[in-house]
C-alpha cells in the first residue's frame, strides 16, 4: 500500500519530532517519528527518527537506493561495527546488514534517498572532526558528505549565539535537523529535535537563542527525492 507523510516537495515543512508519537516498526524493538514518506509504507523513501530500545536487533536487509544515518544517541552497531553518537554513515546501494542496539540509541535515518552505483560508503566520527571556519560570520561546518557527480551535500554547522545570519537562500531547497540549541526565523521557533525541508528557492533569516545552534542540513537532496504529486 501507498502513503505519504509530507509528501509535497513544493510545501515548507516543519515537524517538532521530540513531541510526536512513537510507532512501531516491523521489529517489536525498533520505534520510529516519520517526518517524510513517499511510497510504500516499508519500501518507500522515508525520513524519520528511529529509536533501538536496548536489547534490541532488525533482519538483515538490503539498502535499495542507499541510507544514510546520524547517531543521535546511545550506540548502533551492525555486523561491521560499533557506531556510537555522533557517527554518520552513509550505506550505498546495495549494502546489507543485520544492525541492532545492544543498550540502546537513537538515529537520524534517512532511506532510499542515495541512487548511483558509485556512491561511496562514508563512515565518520563526527565528535572527532575540527569545526571549519566559514566565510559567514558566526558560521563554522564540518563537511560530512559530497562527491563528485552528484547533487546532495550533507554538512553539521554551528551557528554562534545571540547570532542574526542575515538572509540565507537555499536555490536547491534543503533539510535542517536542530541538534542542540535553537533558532528562531520569520515563519517561527525551532527547538531540538525540530525537522523542516525548505522547498527549493526557499530564504529566511535565522537568529540563534543564547545558547547558540547545531544543525545537521542537507543541500540538493530535493533531485533524488520523489514527490507524492509526481
Amino acid at each position: 500500500m501507498s502513503a505519504a507523510i509530507n509528501g509535497d516537495l513544493s510545501v515548507r515543512v516543519c515537524e517538532a519530532t521530540r513531541t510526536k508519537p512513537w510507532s512501531p516498526s516491523p521489529s517489536g524493538t525498533v520505534w520510529r517519528k516519520r517526518v517524510h514518506l513517499v511510497g510504500p509504507a516499508e519500501a518507500g523513501q522515508v525520513t524519520s527518527i528511529v529509536r533501538y530500545d536496548p536489547g534490541s536487533t532488525f533482519h538483515a536487509h538490503d539498502h535499495p537506493d542507499g541510507e544514510e544515518i546520524l547517531v543521535l544517541a546511545g550506540v548502533f552497531s551492525d555486523e561491521h561495527g560499533d557506531w556510537p553518537a555522533g557517527t554518520y554513515l552513509l550505506n550505498p546501494a546495495g549494502f546489507r546488514h543485520a544492525p541492532f542496539s545492544q543498550d540502546g540509541c537513537v538515529l537520524f535515518v534517512k532511506l532510499r534517498q542515495y541512487a548511483g552505483a558509485d556512491r561511496e560508503h562514508v563512515v565518520i566520527d563526527t565528535r572527532a572532526m575540527a569545526w571549519q571556519a566559514t566565510t559567514d560570520a558566526g558560521v563554522a561546518s564540518k563537511l560530512l558528505y559530497q562527491q563528485q557527480g552528484y547533487a546532495d551535500s550533507v554538512k553539521l554547522e554551528r551557528w554562534a549565539p545571540n547570532m542574526d545570519l542575515g538572509e540565507i537562500v537555499y536555490a536547491q531547497g534543503a533539510e535542517i535537523l536542530v541538534l542542540e540549541g535553537g533558532f528562531s526565523d520569520e515563519d517561527g521557533q525551532y527547538a531540538l529535535g525540530s525537522w523542516l525541508r525548505l522547498p527549493a528557492g526557499s530564504h529566511h533569516r535565522p537568529r540563534t537563542t543564547a545558547s547558540g545552534c547545531t544543525v545537521y542540513i542537507k543541500r540538493g537532496g530535493f533531485r533524488y527525492l520523489q514527490s507524492q504529486n509526481a
